[in-house]
């Protein structure tokens, strides 16, 4: 019998880890120091996902143990108490996630308890694609192309026996309630919270590869048009299988009846690809989460501004597209990749602010904030990370927002204030006057910043600090 330790794969099939064929006792630690990291949104979907796993457990004549406490303690403690033959677990490629691995595994190695772990939550391993000397990539089109071309692993059956403790003679394991988010300290989120079942995931999967999948690489840069499979907060939380998401679109790409539908499906495994990417870098360099992955001869004077940083918040910039997808962040704990690229652009080109406190924003906001993801996708936006926007290639807001939601569908949605105001207005906002700007749409703010200004600052800044 084993115990398996659940992280980051709630889910039951398509699990590496719980793949042997041994009996399993499955067990979820509710981790003090993780929840210290941890926000609203973010809980309440892996409360869900938890509520959802137990009953596939249930449903297999087993359950999920659930414990609070130090992983450190309480994994060897029950490994012991239940004479396992063996300790298993996926792994986590963060740094506070590799520490606490590490710590588990001396414990168990203390107590002679026979441990191991696996790969799982990628589809290829860090480690795995590296440049001919060896080295991790920090250009993405190079590992693309090895990425595309190695094989990926098939899907795994699930457990052929889950074991409830409560039908285990003379144990004294006791199996915890699941907590609500007041329990573990946590206030409802701002935002409405999706589903965290597995259930969710695959109807979420299967109706974007019967669909929108062979329009993604056409539209998914258009916000108000929905073409993106909204799976990753699930990816975040395993509660589908990395392996699942490849088949069924490879099964798509046997599917499309074109030669443009079979590349717009590898657009999306693009996508996949750019996952594993973040995760290898934050794997290779896990100082990246604090510092810039780029190296500037001189620090970046980022500027020190506490009220155009809550504009930023709040949605209330005086820029439209940037300010929807502010509001979007609030309100779905989601925004459309597209729109999060336009917001950091802002954040670090127009306020000149430091990505630190986007990406911490985000952090408390998302429901799917992943840390190698963020991370990658924040650093691009400000110059500073991998494979990273030039620092003098500036988004322009008011462009971005005329070439990506021309109608003004996106940002009428978000912010009601311009519901009235005419698209070529609201793309044309900052060159308004103020008159003009107080008829159209009194209760919208004037823009906060003048963009073509600080343009020309956050390349002075960024050449100062190049040296």
């Amino acid at each position: 019998m084993n115990l398996h330790w659940h992280r980051r794969d709630l889910r039951v099939e398509d699990n590496r880890a719980l793949a042997s064929g041994d009996p399993v006792v499955p067990v979820f630690v509710f981790d003090r120091e993780v929840l210290a990291h941890a926000a609203p949104p973010r809980v309440s979907f892996m409360l869900s996902a938890l509520e959802s796993l137990r009953e596939s457990y249930r449903e297999r004549g087993g359950d999920l143990l659930v414990v609070h406490g130090d992983p450190r303690e309480e994994i060897p403690r029950i490994a012991e108490l239940l004479d396992v033959e063996q300790v298993v677990w996926n792994r986590d490629y963060s740094g506070l996630a590799k520490r606490r691995d590490d710590e588990v595994r001396n414990a168990l190695e203390e107590d002679g308890i026979v441990h191991q772990s696996f790969h799982d939550s990628l589809l290829h391993t860090p480690g795995s694609i590296t440049t001919n000397q060896g080295d991790y990539y920090s250009v993405f089109t190079y590992f693309w192309k090895k990425w595309r071309d190695r094989g990926k692993d098939d899907s795994f059956d699930s457990p052929a026996e889950v074991v409830d403790v409560a039908d285990l003679e003379g144990s004294e394991v006791e199996n915890d309630d699941l907590p609500t988010l007041a329990d573990l300290g946590f206030e409802e989120p701002e935002a409405e919270v999706p589903s965290g079942s597995t259930e969710t995931a695959r109807e979420l999967l299967s109706a974007f590869c019967e669909n929108e999948v062979y329009s993604y690489d056409e539209e998914r840069d258009y916000p108000a048009r929905e073409c993106t499979s909204r799976l990753s907060p699930h990816l975040k939380f395993g509660t589908i299988g990395i392996r699942e998401v490849w088949e069924t679109t490879e099964q798509a790409k046997n599917d499309a009846e074109s030669a443009e539908d079979a590349d717009s499906v590898d657009g999306f495994q693009r996508q996949l690809a750019w996952r594993d990417f973040y995760a290898h870098v934050l794997d290779n360099r896990p100082d990246v989460v604090v510092e810039n992955y780029k190296d500037y001869q001189y620090e970046i004077a980022w500027r020190d501004d506490p009220e155009g940083v809550q504009a930023w918040k709040d949605g209330k910039t005086g820029y439209p597209i940037v300010d929807a997808g502010m509001r979007q962040l609030r309100e779905e704990a989601w925004v459309h990749n597209r729109v999060r690229m336009v917001v950091a652009a802002f954040l670090t080109k127009d306020l000149l602010v430091d990505w630190r406190e986007g990406y911490d924003w985000y952090r408390q906001k998302l429901v799917d904030h992943d840390t190698a993801n963020d991370n990658g996708g924040w650093q691009w936006a400000a110059s500073t990370g991998t494979d990273a926007q030039p620092y003098f290639r500036i988004f322009n807001p008011m462009t971005q927002g005329e070439r990506f939601d021309s109608d003004a569908e996106y940002i009428k949605r978000f912010v009601p204030e311009l519901e009235d105001v005419p698209p070529k207005k609201i793309h044309r906002w900052n060159e308004l006057d103020g008159d003009e700007r107080e008829n159209l749409a009194p209760d919208y703010p004037d823009p906060i910043v003048d963009h073509s200004e600080r343009r020309e600052d956050a390349i002075t800044m960024f050449e100062n600090a190049k040296g």
